[in-house]
């Protein structure tokens, strides 16, 4: 899936109608956001069930004040519409796909209790809790993060 570019009109609405969305702050005179760049885009490739997102934050300079990004490459990593990674610097492919299943199998219901967030838990679970976190939807390229295949 070929990455999304994000505006101020558009930025809300990926955000919060989509599970998983990376975003990679990025502006035209950036040697490590061209370097950066076909990293993500590979990404984007294979995690078709994660949005991509792009802003180039020259054209958008409003999204790049709110986000306090001062940086470039910034990556922003959104679950169920919640900030859940916020960070300059290049990432290789290695450490890239780390924090993509990293947020892919974060325990949300611990995150929103530590932020002060309302839980999105039904009443009445309808299973019984297991107290273990578990994957987002989507294709895992491995377990639990920081475990490489064999």
């Amino acid at each position: 899936m070929p990455t999304t570019p994000l505006t101020q009109q558009n930025f809300q609405t990926v955000v919060a109608t989509n599970h998983i969305v990376l975003v990679d702050f990025w502006a035209t005179w950036c040697g490590w956001c061209t370097r950066f760049a076909p990293v993500y885009e590979a990404s984007s490739e294979t995690h078709r069930d994660i949005v991509h997102a792009t802003v180039e934050a020259e054209a958008e300079p409003a999204l790049a004040a709110a986000g306090q990004v001062d940086r470039y490459p910034w990556i922003m990593g959104f679950r169920e519409g919640l900030l859940v990674y916020s960070k300059a610097g290049f990432l290789p492919a290695e450490q890239l796909e780390e924090l993509v299943q990293q947020i892919r199998w974060m325990d949300m219901a611990a995150f929103r209790r530590e932020h002060g967030q309302p839980s999105r838990e039904p009443a009445a679970p309808a299973e019984p809790a297991t107290g273990r976190a578990g994957p987002a939807p989507g294709p895992q390229s491995y377990g639990w993060p920081g475990l490489r295949p064999a």
